[in-house]
Formats: C-alpha cells, sequence, structure tokens
C-alpha cells in the first residue's frame, strides 16, 4: 500500500481525471468507462480446510471442446491416474494466496478506517471484498448496518480503485447494466448446475441431493466445492474480472452460445473460494438475496462520495462534503457524549447526507445509468453531478406514479379547493416516447415501458406517428411525452381490452405485421425543444402539450393514432363536482380502469399528523413531475373501488400445491406475495384459486413445468416470509392483478405484521384480474400499502379474521360456478 489514506479526507490529486459524458449527442448509445483491470496482491476471505480425499483437476477446462462428463483425476493431457498423484503434487484452496481479515463494515463511517482495509492502491479490488460485502449485508436486517456496509465498501472501493466502482454497484444490485439496454445473463438453471456439477466432480443424484437439502444455487456451490482441491494455484477474482464475465456471459449469441455460457461459469468457479462462491452463484442466478435495493445503494453511494470524494474532484466550500475538520469532531462523539459540539457536529453531518443522498436520487431517477453516474462523480463530483449527467434524450427517467383512493369524496377531501384535472385512466401499455432530430434533419425514436424496458421494436406503428410528427411539425425539434397505448378499433378508435393489447407480437415487429391498431394517448409532456419540463406546472405542460401536438388519425393500413386523454377539470365549484361524477359514471362503464386525478397548479393540502391525531399541519404538494414518486399531485381512483376493497393489488405468484378433483391435472390454489421494498424478500399474503379460466391453467402448468427454471420443489430464489408452505416453488419473475373482498388479520400471513395489528394480514376471496406485462416484480404492492388499505377499509362491516385455509371450488357449486363466469 502507498500508506495510510485518512478518514475521509479528500485527495487532491487534480492531473488525474476522467472525461465526462457528452450530451452533444442524445441519439448516442451511453458509453461505459473504460475499465483496466490491474493486478492484485491482496488476500481472499478464509476457508474452510477442504478434505483430503477428493481430487479434482480443475485446470482440464478449455474454451474449445465439452468438458468431460465427471473431472476425478489429474489434468486429461498428462493421462495421470488419480492412483499416482502424490499430496505434494496437490494445492489447497487455502494456501494460494495469505488469508485475509477484512474489517467490520457495519460500523459508523465517520469512524471507519479506509487504511485497515488490506488493499493495495491502485490495483484491481478482489471479489473476495465485494463478497465480504454481500455477506455482511445477508447476516443483518438493520437498516443502519446495511446502509454503513454499503457506504464504506463504496469509500474503499473508490479510494483504492475508481475503475471497480461502477462495476461493484451493477453486482450489488445484482444487474450488469440500466434496464433500458436489454442486457441480460441469460443462464438457466441448467447451465449453472451442469457447471457445479462440473467444477465438484459430483454426480446428478449427489448434485440434486444437495439442492433439495439446501435449496440456494449459492449454498449447493458453496458445499459442493468444499472438497476440491486443484493442482495448479489460480489468480484470485477481482470485481472487474467478474464483472467482465458477466457481460461475455450476456453478450454470448448464436451456435455454441451455451456451451461458452458455460465455459465463463466454469472458470469463475474454479477461481472462486470461500463465501465468493456462494455470491458468485447468487449473483449468477440472478438473487442475491441481500437487503441492498436501489434506494439504500444510493444513499450509500451519496453517502460515500461525501466522505471520500474521488481523487480527481477538487472540494470547495460546497454543501455536500464533510470537511476533516468536522469528520473529526464527530469521531469523538464517544468520548465527549453528551456536548452540544458533537449534538452539532452530527446534525451538520447528516444534513450533508440529506442534501448528496437528494442530488443522487434526483439525478438517477432522470438518467437511471450508473454508468453515466460514476463517470460524473469520478469527474466533477458530486457538485459537478446534476450538469454533467442531465436528463437526456433516450435515456428513460422514471415515471410518476399515482397514490390510490377509494372514492371522490377521498379525493375531495385530500386535495381541498386545489383546482385538478380528471382523466380516464385507460387500460394499456405505459409508455414513454422519446424523440428528436439532428441538424441534417435525420429523426431518431426510443419507446420504453413503465419499467424502463426498451420496446421500440415492438411498436413500429408509432415509430411512423412520430415521423409524422416531425414532418407536420417543421418547429418541433425533440420531446418527451408520457402517456398510454391502448388497443383500439381500426375503423373507429373504440377502445378495446388490454388483453387485445397483450396479443401483438413483443419483438422486432415489421409494419406490415401488425394487425391490432393502437392509439398513443399521452397525458404529459417533460421535455421539448431542448428544454426540461419537469418543474413546470402540470397545468402550463398539459397547455403545451395540446397546443403542439394535436391528434393524429392515418389513413392507411396498420397505422397508430394519436390523442389526448379524455378528461375534464374541476376549480371546487359544485357544478365542477357534478361534471367529475358523471365523468366518473362513463369511466366506470367503458373500458377504462378508472380515473387519474392531477393537480393543475402547485398549493398546499392540510395532513392529518397521525391516523388518530386531531393536529394538522399544512403541506406543499407542487404541480410538478415528480419521477419515481408516488404523489399526493396524482392520485388513482379505478373503477374497483365501486365494490369490495378500495384497489386491486399486484402481486407476485411464488408457489404453488397440486390440484384436486377437476384441477389435478393443474396447479391450484397459486400462493401470491407481496414484495418488501426494504430487503426485496417476498411476503406471503393469500391462496388464490378464482377467476383462471381452464385454458390459463394449462398455459400456467406449461410456464411452471416441474423441475424446470421456473419451479422448484425448493425455494431456490429466496426464502417466502410467512407460514405458507406451498408443494412447490415458482420464480418470481411475473406480476398479477388481483382483487378482494376485504383485509383481514391472520394467524398465517406475516404481511403487514406490527404496522396495524401483532398479526398479519390476508386478503379475503382472492380473485385473478390479469398478468401485468407491465409491471416488474420490483413494482409489486408492499406491506405498507396493504396496510393503507387496511386501515381505509375499517369502518366497514367486517366478516372476521382469516383462518389462513380457503375452501377448494370443488366442495361449493356456487363457487365453482363463480370461477367458471370468469
Amino acid at each position: 500500500m502507498k500508506g495510510p489514506r485518512s478518514n475521509g479526507e479528500p485527495r487532491d490529486t487534480s492531473s488525474s481525471t476522467v472525461q465526462g459524458p457528452s450530451t452533444s449527442t442524445p441519439n448516442t448509445k451511453p458509453s461505459r468507462p473504460q475499465i483496466v483491470e490491474g493486478t492484485h496482491s491482496g488476500n481472499p476471505p478464509r476457508l474452510e480446510q477442504p478434505s483430503p480425499h477428493e481430487i479434482i483437476d480443475v485446470d482440464a477446462f478449455y474454451d474449445d471442446g465439452p468438458p468431460p462428463e465427471r473431472f476425478s483425476g489429474p489434468s486429461l493431457s498428462s493421462k495421470v491416474s488419480v492412483n499416482k498423484v502424490e499430496p505434494s503434487m496437490l494445492v489447497s484452496a487455502t494456501v494460494i494466496t495469505p488469508i485475509a481479515s477484512y474489517p467490520d463494515l457495519g460500523v459508523d463511517p465517520p469512524l471507519f478506517d479506509i487504511s485497515a482495509v488490506p488493499l493495495a492502491d491502485d490495483k484491481a479490488i478482489p471479489y473476495s471484498f465485494l463478497a465480504h460485502t454481500l455477506f455482511t449485508l445477508s447476516t443483518t436486517r438493520s437498516r443502519n448496518i446495511i446502509t454503513n456496509s454499503l457506504t464504506n465498501a463504496l469509500r474503499t472501493i473508490c479510494a483504492v480503485h475508481e475503475p471497480s466502482l461502477m462495476p461493484s454497484l451493477y453486482l450489488l444490485s445484482n444487474s450488469i447494466s440500466p434496464p433500458y439496454l436489454s442486457l441480460e445473463l441469460g443462464l438457466g438453471h441448467s447451465i449453472i448446475s451442469k457447471a457445479i456439477q462440473n467444477v465438484s466432480g459430483l454426480t446428478p443424484a449427489a448434485l440434486k441431493r444437495l439442492y433439495n437439502q439446501k435449496g440456494d444455487p449459492g449454498d449447493v456451490a458453496f458445499e459442493a466445492k468444499a472438497n476440491v482441491r486443484t493442482l495448479l494455484p489460480h489468480a484470485p477474482l477481482s470485481i472487474v474480472g467478474v464483472y467482465q464475465s458477466l457481460l461475455k456471459i450476456a453478450t454470448a449469441k448464436g451456435e455454441g452460445s451455451v456451451k461458452h455460457k458455460q465455459s465463463i461459469v466454469e472458470k469463475l468457479l474454479v477461481s472462486a473460494k470461500g463465501e465468493e462462491i456462494r455470491f458468485l452463484v447468487r449473483t449468477l442466478a440472478q438473487h442475491i438475496r441481500v437487503g441492498a435495493v436501489r434506494t439504500t445503494i444510493l444513499t450509500a453511494l451519496a453517502r460515500a462520495m461525501a466522505l471520500t470524494p474521488p481523487r480527481a474532484v477538487k472540494v470547495r466550500q460546497r454543501p455536500f462534503y464533510a470537511s476533516p475538520p468536522l469528520l473529526t469532531r464527530v469521531t469523538n462523539a464517544e468520548s465527549t457524549k453528551g456536548k452540544k459540539d458533537v449534538d452539532a457536529s452530527r446534525v451538520e453531518l447528516e444534513a450533508i447526507y440529506d442534501a448528496a443522498e437528494g442530488l443522487v436520487k434526483q439525478v438517477f431517477v432522470q438518467h437511471p445509468s450508473y454508468d453515466d453516474i460514476v463517470v460524473g462523480l469520478l469527474a466533477k463530483g458530486l457538485d459537478g453531478l446534476a450538469e454533467s449527467v442531465p436528463l437526456t434524450l433516450g435515456i428513460p427517467l422514471h415515471p410518476t406514479l399515482g397514490s390510490p383512493m377509494r372514492s371522490l369524496d377521498d379525493v375531495y377531501e385530500r386535495l381541498g379547493n386545489l383546482p385538478f384535472a380528471a382523466e380516464f385512466k385507460y387500460d394499456g401499455q405505459r409508455a414513454q416516447v422519446h424523440a428528436w432530430k439532428d441538424a441534417t434533419g435525420q429523426i431518431f425514436f426510443k419507446l420504453f415501458s413503465r419499467h424502463l424496458e426498451d420496446m421500440t421494436d415492438k411498436y413500429p406503428d408509432i415509430k411512423v406517428l412520430v415521423q409524422h410528427v416531425f414532418a407536420s411539425s417543421p418547429e418541433t425539434a425533440s420531446f418527451i411525452i408520457d402517456g398510454e397505448i391502448v388497443a383500439v378499433d381500426a375503423k373507429d378508435g373504440s377502445l378495446k381490452s388490454f388483453q387485445e393489447l397483450s396479443n401483438r407480437a413483443r419483438k422486432a415487429v415489421e409494419l406490415h405485421e401488425v394487425t391490432i391498431t393502437v392509439c398513443l394517448f399521452a397525458f404529459d409532456l417533460m421535455y421539448l425543444d431542448g428544454k426540461t419540463l419537469l418543474e413546470v406546472p402540470f397545468r402550463q405542460r398539459r397547455q403545451m402539450l395540446r397546443s403542439r401536438f394535436p391528434p393524429i388519425a392515418l389513413d392507411r393500413p396498420g397505422a397508430a393514432r394519436f390523442d389526448h386523454v379524455e378528461s375534464v377539470e374541476c376549480s371546487g365549484s359544485d357544478a365542477d363536482k357534478e361534471a367529475v361524477e358523471e365523468f366518473w359514471i362513463r369511466a366506470v362503464e367503458s373500458r377504462c380502469e378508472g380515473l387519474m386525478i392531477k393537480v393543475l397548479d402547485s398549493g398546499e393540502i392540510v395532513e392529518v399528523s397521525g391516523p388518530r391525531s386531531e393536529k394538522t399541519r399544512r403541506k406543499p404538494l407542487p404541480a410538478t413531475y415528480e419521477p419515481d414518486k408516488r404523489t399526493s399531485a396524482w392520485l388513482k381512483l379505478k373503477k374497483d373501488y365501486v365494490t369490495g376493497l378500495g384497489d386491486s393489488f399486484d402481486l407476485v405468484p411464488v408457489g404453488t400445491w397440486h390440484g384436486i378433483g377437476r384441477k389435478t391435472a393443474w396447479w391450484s390454489p397459486v400462493l401470491l406475495a407481496l414484495r418488501d421494498p426494504d430487503s426485496g424478500a417476498m411476503v406471503a399474503l393469500c391462496k388464490c384459486m378464482s377467476g383462471f379460466s381452464d385454458g390459463f391453467y394449462k398455459q400456467m402448468k406449461e410456464k411452471y413445468a416441474e423441475d424446470s427454471d421456473n419451479c422448484s420443489r425448493q425455494p431456490l430464489w429466496g426464502e417466502i416470509e410467512g407460514g405458507y408452505r406451498p408443494a412447490v416453488y415458482f420464480r418470481p419473475h411475473e406480476v398479477w392483478e388481483v382483487r378482494g373482498a376485504d383485509i383481514t388479520l391472520s394467524p398465517v400471513s406475516v404481511a403487514a405484521k406490527g404496522m396495524v395489528s401483532d398479526r398479519g394480514l390476508s386478503l379475503r376471496f382472492p380473485r385473478f384480474m390479469k398478468v401485468r406485462d407491465d409491471k416488474s416484480i420490483e413494482q409489486a404492492s408492499t406491506p405498507t400499502f396493504l396496510a393503507s388499505v387496511y386501515r381505509k377499509q375499517q369502518g366497514k362491516d367486517q366478516s372476521g379474521a382469516d383462518d389462513g385455509q380457503l375452501l377448494d371450488p370443488e366442495s361449493s357449486d356456487e363457487a365453482e360456478e363463480e370461477e367458471e363466469s370468469g
């Protein structure tokens, strides 16, 4: 090492610079910072001593040629018998490099000594350090310890080897690229299992026993390799090296790609040691099982930059950085506990944290790319981050979300006298349209889904629509529009069902292949002609959208339509409220889901400080566009509110039982779960057996076939919280919309336990509505939302607590008829 590093003291090495991203050519795909992997003299974490009886030659792996069925001896080229191998020829995995001891990462960041971490400056950081971080995260549910551990890890990585920072963020977030790049590992369960089998030498039967015993793929790999010893030492894995290997796996295409992917996985497993094995395989299986969600990672990144700025950043007196004197005062907290200056220093540090976190999160939701954010941070630090990583054409921003309401009366109570617009909530696919033309007049077009996935190739008819917009409006140079794509009748434009829309092809669609006409109903404008409109009140954004982009109905086969959402305005008068009531009735009777209520002008609302408190406070309510926020300025009122619960739930199928009677060949009932946004865990809520057609049962049985990559007898994708124990477990990867009669206390479910009662909550008489292809599991309903709906339902006639068991429709003719009608 080059000498000790102080606790958070910034380095003024201005000779080292990193070029920030260019914003002059928005049509260019964001580039990744150059990664140069250096050598490393650091040490891996401690390993268990392997058993001497298992001798596996891991040096026999080659890119060309299939791997042998079982490695039971030395190198294939040496033709040496296992019986002739001398013990002195073997190199135990524990003696390849000296054993390292990484310090506790969970301490308060100002007290963490980066110089105590045994890493060499400017050398690629070993993957063992990241595995140590992940291990720390997996052993606690404390939000403070998780945040501290991530903060200290990222500080260390940035201080020692800046090129390792971006790969670390992706590996910690269980991804390899921004969602809009559509870069996926594409590793099935079988590839990972075969790689583990080949590296460990276990028979398929032995490996299956391990899976049945352990369940988790990472734990299986850890146990499987415990007895492996190698003939030659292998270089330790680095964070950069692992990330580059994952990129190679994701980009492997065509003939032989499966074999190539498996070869890469095997090479990683050969070099992995100790906890590296466990978390490497969990990463490959895309389920690392730690409580580090996106918000926490961004919080830690912001704090890391505030405490330990990058080398090229010259720190001035700005609100984003903690000065060395301040950190010194904070570190003396224990010895001077109780003094006012210590309290003041902590308050000052928290204010710096808040400023840094707010900045990083704001930049991320407008430009969700760790690649570009890391480049901006390393080049200009927190001070210049917003300028160097702005909202950019061709890169989706997170959409604004609506808060659910039960009735129009609740809407009036919430908003008071603030004027609002009530819009039809169409039953389609949320879409974010990016379009621009360069100096030569060439047009560029991108279309993104609600969860930021690129779906440009799915809608060539909307591309034609965009080209028409530019042709008919020469003054328009660029725009970003928020809207809903809805299936419509090609002749009269009348609305069709979401199921019609879902029947369209999903990838690489040619214009002549379009058979289902769609209309893009626009409801917001976030960017126009080089200017960001996020801070502009909704009334002005709405007026600009309607004046600059009139409705379009092209007279050509397969052409998409363009229109504005149908809406009415309300200023609070009785006449306006009556118009809104009539509009609501029209929404209920149409194919719409309900209404969206949007505040037109910024103002204030009155909030009660607690559920049983008579104290109130006035809270500002901006009418700006708030990416990734579920704000009171946008309220959703769905037709489901008319009867039963005030809202449907977006739930994740996580398991099932074998059907009985008529359903013997199918899965029934299905276990549905909420998602805890803090831990990322699935929280079992209820069993569902109503609303499914026979056709859907057959599709579900095919999608979740036993022993497939989507179905297992063990919870391979993480423990399911709660008392439910299904016969098989599903890979959580899709979202179902479900309605129920009401929410009750349950002795089995732990959903929202402690939020409203010491018992969990469950959904009574759940009924499947549809698959939400437009949502990812990260957008599933949460325990907090469940608790809020339960509180709102209080005062209604309750039907008693849920006993955790549901009657199968086979024993009820009435229930059977209800199911068949669905």
